[in-house]
């Protein structure tokens, strides 16, 4: 098996990643031609909502998808895998939408656990494994 047979859960949720962030930089590529602003927020309140939801997806997927694929090389069980995937998905989904749309705080803050909770439980486990070699 090759290391790339070995990482078929994390490509799925790369893939998925992928295409939400394409979706989140359209976001923030329309509301930019629509306020005419090419750099910085420009004051605009929404636009600043955009980037942010663009930028803290960018600031914590990276990582989090890392985590996963040295997981899964290292053999972790699927079931950990599909957990710590389907928590950064719905995570970032829910973070998004509540910036994108002044939405609930509960949506904000439970987006932003799950991220969390994907990165130290991911970073748990790989420190682990390290240690039990």
């Amino acid at each position: 098996m090759t290391a790339i047979d070995a990482i078929q859960l994390t490509m799925l949720f790369a893939g998925l990643c992928a295409l939400l962030q394409c979706g989140l930089t359209v976001l923030v590529i329309v509301r930019r031609v629509q306020v005419r602003v090419t750099l910085t927020d420009g004051g605009d309140k929404p636009l600043l909502r955009h980037i942010r939801a663009h930028g803290n997806f960018t600031e914590t997927v990276p990582i989090a998808l890392i985590l996963m694929a040295l997981l899964e090389l290292r053999g972790l069980q699927p079931t950990w895998l599909w957990a710590l995937g389907i928590c950064l998905i719905l995570g970032r989904a829910l973070h998004a939408t509540s910036l994108l749309t002044n939405g609930a705080m509960w949506s904000r803050l439970a987006g932003m656990v799950l991220t969390l909770m994907v990165l130290s439980v991911g970073g748990a486990l790989c420190i682990g494994l390290f240690w039990r070699g």
